[in-house]
């Protein structure tokens, strides 16, 4: 019987990962309770199991019992007490194995469907890869091998719950690390990644190298390297740039593969007017939004893309002198959309920017903008007035350094 018991549980161990103290804790613990029902009448129960020889040994007031009939349902409790908890170190094994992988790629299959949620085996237990966190482009069926990446292990009462996905961006990091050794030799750091799950995706990449081209690293021989990442993620596109420490260089390597003419940041805001030429405007916004839109999320930065023909300097306004411009910037205004954000109430309350001016610069940005973004008409030439308020006008209109305007 001893050496029965010693080998299940020296298999349980090995099978299932439980340290065998632990077992024979929960096994005293069961047969303690088993000693209880059958000796009610006992006030001290104590038992002794040999770790090496698994032989038990039962105190009962501190005496030996050489023979302790446990009787039927004392065995039945404690069987019952050892499931619950070997099921309970299980559980916390699977834990520990799993929460260290999350953040890592994992692989299993296909094992079945609850509603829209794919179930995964992943052999000791399974993992769940609910529609949130699925490609729309990706089908599956039962059987197929799945590569996901572990987003979250949870602990739940009915075990770990291990939550997958194939649509975070943490996927085709680690894809990256596995498939290119320079990144995870730490030569080619992936400086960021925007990711619209099984359509498009763009990652940025550094070298600490200068003899070592990271996009060139990252696309391999014959572009091997990123066709295998591409094949995995079942078509998707990927785009990948140069990383920068500046932001307008960026910004450009971002936005490829348009041609960006020219770039004014609101360093304040974190935003920035992108002009391209007309024949670029589409490529640079890409379908349905998608080209800017990954680029704004690469970046973190706020973007207006505008071809060549819709700009209109705020210098071309009415009422706005060289120094209006610099005191507009100051504020964060740099363009007219800048402008018709705010009012003529908010523009007064910047230096050298008086209610007359004011109404000048926010008429002028409207008319510009009903002109189908072209620099709005000159001003009529202006009404017959005295000579003193002729003159105020003019220095509040060309140079903004006069803030007493007449009413």
């Amino acid at each position: 019987m001893n050496q029965e018991l010693l080998a299940t549980l020296e298999y349980i161990e090995k099978e299932k990962n439980i340290d065998k103290g632990t077992l024979l804790e929960a096994l005293k613990q069961a047969l303690v309770s088993a000693c209880r029902k059958t000796y009610p009448e006992s006030q001290e129960i104590d038992i002794q199991i040999n770790p090496d020889t698994a032989d038990i040994k039962v105190y009962r007031d501190g005496k030996v019992i050489d023979d302790a009939d446990f009787g039927r349902i004392a065995a039945q409790t404690a069987k019952q007490v050892i499931i619950q908890k070997i099921r309970e170190a299980e559980r916390r094994s699977i834990y520990d194995e799993y929460i260290k992988k999350q953040g890592d790629l994992i692989s299993g299959t296909v094992h079945r469907f609850e509603k829209k949620a794919i179930i995964v085996d992943l052999g000791k237990t399974e993992g769940i890869l609910p529609a949130r966190e699925q490609s729309s482009k990706e089908e599956f069926r039962q059987g197929d091998y799945v590569k996901a990446y572990v987003l979250e292990v949870k602990k739940t009462p009915s075990g770990p719950e291990i939550i997958l996905s194939r649509a975070h961006e943490g996927l085709v990091k680690r894809l990256f690390e596995i498939e290119v050794a320079e990144i995870h030799e730490g030569i080619v750091q992936i400086k960021g990644i925007a990711r619209e799950a099984g359509s498009r995706t763009k990652i940025a990449v550094h070298s600490s190298d200068s003899k070592i081209d990271p996009v060139g690293s990252c696309v391999g021989m014959r572009g091997q390297r990123v066709k295998n990442i591409v094949r995995e993620l079942r078509g998707e596109k990927i785009d990948i740039i140069r990383w920068s420490d500046d932001i307008e260089t960026y910004m450009r390597e971002s936005l490829k593969p348009a041609e960006i003419a020219e770039v004014k940041l609101n360093r304040k805001e974190t935003g920035a007017e992108v002009f391209v030429a007309d024949d670029q405007l589409s490529l640079t916004i890409g379908k349905k939004g998608q080209n800017v839109r990954l680029a704004s999320k690469l970046l973190d930065w706020r973007l207006d893309v505008r071809s060549l023909s819709q700009k209109v300097p705020i210098s071309s306004l009415e009422g706005v002198g060289p120094k209006i411009v610099e005191a507009l910037k100051e504020a964060g205004i740099i363009s007219i959309k800048d402008i018709l954000k705010s009012s003529p109430e908010e523009l007064i309350k910047i230096k050298g920017v008086g209610p007359k001016t004011a109404e000048k610069i926010f008429r002028s940005a409207h008319q510009s903008i009903l002109q189908g973004g072209k620099p709005p008409s000159a001003p009529s030439p202006p009404k017959e007035k005295e000579a003193g308020e002729v003159e105020e006008v003019k220095k509040d209109e060309t140079t903004g350094e006069s803030n007493n305007e007449s009413p």
